[in-house]
């Protein structure tokens, strides 16, 4: 029995298949091999077309099976999907796309989350639904209704870029609990959809499709698709989550007090707790974990930096085109720590939540140019970006969450030794990486929801570590002068107003 796993992130669409008893991967695949376009007509703006990811889906599944045994398509059981957060993408009564998809990075509807907090009001922000509405889900359907009238009066169904995939998948409409809470519409007190909220963005209720519980059949793989991906026709969809409640949930992140990290196109730590708490500046966010229920109100506290894997990935392109990211580190090591008074501003990816969603850019300051080159541009950056995430889990910190271990999967930035050196000796933890992934995670996932497991934990396994970083003593008072240069520039800035 094998279980078939899809991440569709907004950089690709990653496919994992699983053996299901064992454990052991069978094959990963991707596609595009290079980054899906991100269209930004205005600045803010990213838009992706839907379709395009079906399109990438298909590819990948394809790329899957290649040099497998033939017979393994005839025993996949079970499919399961993780997805990019916060995305909006619209239906009208037909199921036919009705505009790109506004993306998680897209910034456009700042203001109108900021208008509804205001008409909501604290208590019930805080206390209901653990966020300000902000630049969510929810926030981009009403800037739709304002901004695109004609577009919106259309408008049949309102789903997430995962719940779109599982209509493709098997023709069924349906979110998620998960997939509400990042939308800001579900209320966590009444542990139901939250009509007020639909009520202040003047949202249907009809637009609104069904709730599926996150391990549960979603749908079943319809005959269309069933030909398009070679698949069993009436395959169950079995799980579905958001990525980075996915992420966790793969590196064996379920209960409280643990804590997953990740350094892709955006950076995340990722800290689960037993019960709803919110934070009071919204520069981080509370959202149902994968393993919440009424009886169990699992949450995860989600600090999050949109420009990370983004900005070094720019990085590159610019600076070393036509070198790799082992060559960039090797380079950027030869400079010592602080770069030689060369400072980056990572933050070029959209609003950032953590600093009440400005924008402040990406920029590099304190620039000699007797004295800096590519490898103190490439060393100041990945340590902009390490003390990014620790500016950020400063905030954790005060929300009285332990982050002396860290679990990360080994890849993007935390294959850096300078990363996640800094971060480590800055943060005073433990980083352990794990070989997994978001796919892998959910193919295994549908092990639990088809009974071959007793619990989740006994689905993800002990995971193959990849390695461990620990505090450097030896350099923590430099890298503590270097981060306290840095900050000041940051603030600095913020306070200008960017």
């Amino acid at each position: 029995m094998f279980g078939i796993g899809f991440d569709i992130g907004s950089s690709s669409v990653k496919a994992a298949i699983v053996n299901l008893v064992s454990g052991d991967v069978l094959n990963k695949s991707q596609s595009p091999d290079t980054e899906l376009a991100i269209s930004s007509v205005n600045p803010g703006w990213a838009e992706q077309d839907p379709d395009i990811w079906w399109d990438h889906l298909i590819n990948a599944t394809d790329q899957l099976f290649k040099g497998l045994d033939p017979s393994i398509r005839t025993q996949v059981v079970g499919i399961g999907i993780a997805y990019q957060m916060h995305g909006l993408v619209i239906l009208d009564e037909k199921g036919q796309v009705l505009r790109p998809s506004i993306i998680w990075c897209d910034s456009r509807a700042v203001e109108t989350g900021t208008k509804v907090a205001s008409e909501l009001g604290h208590d019930v922000c805080y206390k209901r639904l653990m966020n300000l509405p902000g630049n969510f889900t929810g926030s981009k359907v009403k800037w739709v209704k304002e901004n695109e009238p004609s577009i919106y009066d259309n408008i049949a169904t309102i789903l997430l870029p995962g719940d779109f995939i599982n209509y493709k998948l098997t023709g069924q409409l349906n979110t998620t609990t998960g997939g509400l809470t990042e939308s800001m519409l579900w209320d966590f007190k009444n542990h139901s959809v939250a009509d007020f909220t639909l009520d202040a963005y003047g949202i249907k209720r009809s637009m609104i499709p069904d709730v599926a519980d996150t391990f549960s059949v979603q749908g079943k793989l319809s005959k269309a698709s069933a030909k398009l991906l070679g698949l069993p026709g009436g395959t169950p969809v079995c799980y579905r989550s958001g990525d980075q409640p996915n992420n966790a949930m793969s590196l064996g992140v379920l209960d409280k007090g643990e804590i997953a990290a990740t350094g892709g196109t955006s950076g995340v730590i990722y800290a689960v707790n037993d019960h709803p708490v919110a934070d009071d500046t919204s520069k981080v966010n509370t959202f149902s974990h994968v393993n919440y229920d009424k009886a169990k109100p699992n949450c995860g506290i989600l600090l999050c930096i949109n420009g990370a894997g983004s900005m070094y990935r720019w990085l590159r392109k610019v600076v070393m085109p036509d070198s790799g990211y082992l060559e960039m580190e090797n380079l950027a090591g030869e400079i010592p720590v602080g770069s030689e008074g060369l400072i980056t501003i990572p933050f070029g990816n959209g609003s950032e939540r953590m600093l009440g969603n400005k924008s402040p850019g990406a920029s590099f300051h304190g620039i000699d140019v007797n004295l800096h080159g590519n490898a103190h541009i490439i060393r100041s950056t990945l340590e902009g970006l390490a003390f990014a995430f620790v500016y950020g889990a400063n905030i954790l910190k005060e929300m009285d969450l332990n982050l002396k271990r860290i679990v990360a999967g080994n890849d993007n930035l935390f294959q850096s030794d300078i990363f996640s050196s800094t971060l480590s000796t800055l943060l005073s933890a433990n980083i352990e990486l794990k070989n997994t992934s978001g796919a892998v995670g959910a193919a295994k996932a549908t092990g639990y929801t088809l009974g071959i497991y007793a619990a989740v934990r006994d689905a993800m396994g002990d995971g193959e570590s990849a390695g461990e970083f620990k505090p450097n003593s030896a350099l923590k008072s430099s890298m503590g002068k270097a981060y306290k240069s840095w900050v000041s520039v940051l603030e600095n800035q913020l306070k200008n107003g960017r």
